[in-house]
């Protein structure tokens, strides 16, 4: 949070501008004698005025009350600690601003200081002093719901549960009539709580005397899935839908945690919610996005066909059936999907435009897919744009051109720097010239020598180059740096495996692996990869069998059918290497082991 500032004045002017903000809040409580006609013809309007409506003819709310402001005398005392306050902030001594606003805030019990001092003393990080200011915020402010949650969120964030349970109490009962938002907005009051399992408790006190509220039970969801109480939160979540059969909100909730047994579960439950109710839209979004997961890819065609009948505005049904028709590599539907969004008004277009590039770049038309990313002109898409400008030059075979336009990248960030670098070694690694590759990422190793990224390409390009000691060593000093990067391990393991070293110690590191990452299909290949080299070729088998239908990638499908031929099952290895050489015919590691048993 920022402070506002005052903008630098000459002394006699901070001085005025600061008495007159007093004066004012002084003048403002002090009763005021009405001459006769000005209050008769208020009285008269009174009589005559109706209650305004908004434009549907409703009335509309009545203003929210306006706070009692105490009845302040201007003091040298007062005017001097509120400039000793203004001044230090505007001097950058911002501890000493918050303390002095706090004092301020103490002796004059004026909401608007109280609430000044509470935005400083978060801003100086001193949290005792922003509960302070504002607890008299609110104690001079009660009807303000700004004061309250701000309160309860300090309280919170110091792990102060039991004080903050009668203020979160105040906050149901201020929305009596709507009790049930303001379940829903605890889960953002209490996002920022450390002590995840505490707050579970303190949400269950809170909706304890609500048993017949779904958002009282699906708040308490909520907190138990911070606290990672699985079975507790889907209890509540299903105690919320069976409270409201047609809540969407709940049900997509229930989704997402029975996603976490099987995808099939989640499935099963977003079905049967839109048979009853088939023009949810949001349901059908998520049922449309599990099918995918699941890789039916047909079956999500359809569902996105039927929301783009039921929706056919709706920008963001446009843009996932344009991504799953990417996906599936109905590029005219995509390109349609696509351009019709930058005709709407949809946030992001320029996310918009990086998809028809990578349609285009698919598709092989390389001077449009330029055309396309040269049109992503700024915010977070720009550098992926002009990343991808630079891959297709490459892949239009102008290497050192593309190189060129690589190194004229105007960055401001190490990270990306990085990547730049990396991208260029890529294009070399394509151009098989790995050395060079080598070269490049050992030269920004010695600016950055802690580099995760530039640790694991380096150790990969060493691999290539049969250094096993340089793959060794960086990929031990990535370990050593990020602990839980599974691909660190992964990569150690499967290269000690390749070359039948420390088999033990190799599936060791992919065990690992698994446990930090145990859906990669990359590290369950490589599992059942060690556990052949093992010869434990059953096991390899139910690992490669896995890893193979999670992503048909062509070096799995060369590892499953090695071990399926050695196995004595011909017939379906040579059907997994036909498939998989039909995708990606020029796949080295695929074709070396086709040639090796079927020369």
């Amino acid at each position: 949070m920022s402070v506002p500032r005052l903008s630098v004045l000459p002394l006699f002017r901070l001085i005025l501008v600061a008495g007159l903000g007093l004066l004012l809040a002084a003048c403002a409580q002090r009763p005021v004698q009405q001459a006769p006609q000005a209050a008769q013809a208020a009285t008269d309007q009174d009589k005559v005025e109706q209650p305004a409506q908004d434009a549907a003819g409703a009335p509309t709310p009545a203003p929210a009350p306006k706070p009692e402001l105490p009845n302040q005398e201007l003091t040298e005392a007062l005017l001097y600690e509120y400039l000793v306050a203004e001044i230090a902030g505007q001097r950058g001594s911002i501890g000493l601003s918050a303390q002095a606003y706090v004092d301020l805030a103490k002796r004059t019990r004026d909401p608007r200081i109280a609430r000044r001092a509470t935005e400083v003393a978060l801003y100086a990080r001193m949290p005792s002093a922003a509960i302070d200011a504002a607890k008299i915020w609110y104690e001079t402010e009660p009807s303000s719901m700004q004061a309250l949650q701000a309160l309860v969120s300090l309280l919170i964030n110091t792990k102060r549960h039991e004080d903050a349970l009668p203020y979160l109490q105040q906050l149901l009962a201020a929305e009596a009539d709507n009790t049930g938002d303001g379940f829903l907005q605890l889960s953002r009051l209490l996002a920022n709580s450390q002590d995840k399992a505490l707050t579970l408790t303190l949400v269950q006190q809170l909706a304890q005397p609500y048993p017949k509220l779904a958002q009282a039970h699906f708040a308490v969801a909520q907190a138990a899935i911070a606290a990672e109480q699985w079975e507790l939160a889907l209890g509540e979540v299903r105690a919320a839908s069976k409270l409201r059969p047609e809540w969407g909100l709940a049900v997509l909730l229930e989704a997402q945690l029975l996603q976490r047994q099987s995808n099939a579960l989640a499935l099963q439950r977003l079905a049967a919610f839109l048979e009853r109710y088939p023009k949810a839209k949001e349901a059908r979004l998520n049922y449309a996005r599990v099918l995918v997961a699941e890789r039916k890819y047909n079956e999500a065609r359809a569902e996105f066909q039927t929301l783009s009948k039921d929706f056919p505005d709706n920008v963001d049904v446009i843009f996932a059936v344009g991504v799953l028709s990417l996906q599936l590599q109905d590029y005219a539907l995509a390109d349609a999907n696509f351009k019709r969004l930058l005709t709407l008004p949809y946030r992001d277009k320029d996310a918009v435009r990086m998809y028809l590039g990578q349609s285009a770049e698919e598709q092989k038309n390389y001077p449009e897919a330029l055309r396309w990313y040269d049109e992503v002109a700024g915010g977070e898409q720009h550098l992926q744009a002009q990343m991808h400008y630079a891959l297709v030059l490459n892949k239009q075979g102008k290497l050192e051109a593309a190189r060129a336009y690589l190194r004229q990248i105007e960055v401001s960030s190490d990270q990306a720097r990085v990547q730049l670098v990396l991208t260029e070694a890529q294009m070399l690694r394509d151009a098989n010239r790995p050395r060079e590759a080598f070269d490049l990422i050992g030269g920004a190793l010695e600016s950055a020598p802690e580099q995760p990224d530039l640790l694991y390409d380096y150790a990969m390009l060493a691999e290539k180059l049969d250094r096993m000691d340089l793959l060794e060593t960086n990929l031990r000093k990535l370990i050593s740096l990020q602990p839980d990067h599974a691909h660190a391990y992964n990569a150690l393991g499967y290269s000690l495996a390749e070359r039948n070293l420390r088999l033990p110690e190799a599936q060791g590191l992919i065990e690992k692996a698994l446990q930090l990452s145990p859906d990669d299909p990359f590290i369950i290949d490589s599992m059942g990869w060690v556990l052949y080299r093992m010869g434990q070729s059953k096991q390899a088998l139910e690992y490669l069998r896995k890893a193979y239908g999670a992503r048909p990638d062509p070096e799995i499908a060369a590892h499953l059918g090695e071990v399926l031929w050695v196995a004595g099952e011909h017939r379906e290895a040579e059907k997994i290497w036909l498939e998989a050489t039909k995708k990606t015919p020029g796949n080295d590691a695929l074709n070396s082991t086709i040639k090796r048993f079927k020369p």
